[in-house]
């Protein structure tokens, strides 16, 4: 996998695990409070969409992961 590829499931995941976390009728409900960490995920996608730079995709090349086209 790409590193673009990595950062988008990662923050596929921790979107819908948060979200999971913090609607009240979910099973795995914790708090509302994970809907907060799911808004700083989105602001995080945003900014990189209008930046063009993301920390998430500069670790997963330091990790070894090819940056792709």
């Amino acid at each position: 996998m790409y590193s673009w590829q990595v950062v988008r499931l990662v923050a596929g995941v921790f979107i819908m695990g948060s979200l999971a976390m913090g609607i009240p009728g979910s099973i795995l409900f914790v708090s509302e409070w994970w809907l907060a960490f799911t808004a700083f995920v989105g602001l995080n996608l945003a900014q990189s969409a209008v930046t063009r730079w993301c920390l998430m995709e500069t670790i997963m090349r330091k990790l070894g992961f090819p940056a792709g086209a």
